[in-house]
Parts: structure tokens; C-alpha cells; sequence
């Protein structure tokens, strides 16, 4: 089955706010900007249901939302940084880090446990929530 066809449901949704979409074969790269978190979150789910877990590595999502809600939240971890990952779990890649006491945006939450933020460079990812409090 091609990855399009895989990921049909997520390459609607994000080809509907103009995401890039490319095909290499083995792996389908999404790319691109959304208008809200909820959005974001709902893409991240729908790959969690087609690809239980992240595990199959067939698909990069690359997706940003296009404004912050303009909520702050300071970064309360005990001395170091916090990881701020691609999705919404500890088994993706961190894509960048929040010192500790720092003040970053908060843009949404995917659930209880993973805020959806922006840090001071303008990375954009989730982050633990037990290490956040609204500002």
C-alpha cells in the first residue's frame, strides 16, 4: 500500500491548509502550518490510530500552528532543561529544550499529560505538562 494511501485521512486534513506533502517511497513527509492546536492534536491521533505507537517510521509530521493562543507557561522542572518533543510522547524525538524558570507559550493541550508550546527560539512541540504551570 503507498504511504498516500496509508495516511489518506491525515493528507486531507493537512493538504486543506496547504501542507506540503512529499513521497519519497519509504517515507511521507508532511509539512506545513494549521490554524489551531486542536488541529495539530487531531492529526497526531489519527496517526496514533493508523500507526498504533508511532512504530512503523513511514511518516514524518511536521506541523506547526500558525498563532499561539498567547497563554504563558514557565518551565518548573527541578534544575534542567525540559525536553520539548515532535508528539505527544517520550518515544519522539526531541526537537528542542526549555531552561528551567523559562517563560514559553503555551499553544494547547493535546490531553492531561502533553502541552502543545513554542520556546523563546520558536520551536514548536509538546512537552510534559507535570513540568509547566500556566503563568
Amino acid at each position: 500500500m503507498a504511504l498516500i494511501e496509508k495516511y489518506k485521512e491525515i493528507v486531507d486534513i493537512a493538504q486543506q491548509y496547504g501542507a506540503t506533502i512529499t513521497d519519497s517511497g519509504n517515507v511521507l513527509k508532511i509539512e506545513g502550518s494549521v490554524p489551531s492546536a486542536d488541529l495539530k492534536n487531531k492529526l497526531w491521533d489519527i496517526y496514533d490510530r493508523i500507526d498504533p505507537n508511532f512504530k512503523s517510521g513511514d511518516l514524518v509530521l511536521n506541523v506547526n500552528v500558525d498563532t499561539p493562543v498567547g497563554s504563558k507557561v514557565k518551565v518548573i522542572t527541578k534544575e534542567s532543561n525540559l525536553n520539548i518533543r515532535k508528539g505527544p510522547g517520550i518515544d519522539q524525538p526531541i526537537v528542542g529544550k526549555a531552561a528551567h524558570g523559562a517563560i514559553i507559550d503555551l499553544i494547547g493541550k493535546a490531553n492531561d499529560q502533553w502541552w502543545l508550546v513554542r520556546d523563546t527560539d520558536g520551536e514548536e512541540g509538546y512537552a510534559y505538562s507535570q513540568y509547566l504551570e500556566l503563568v
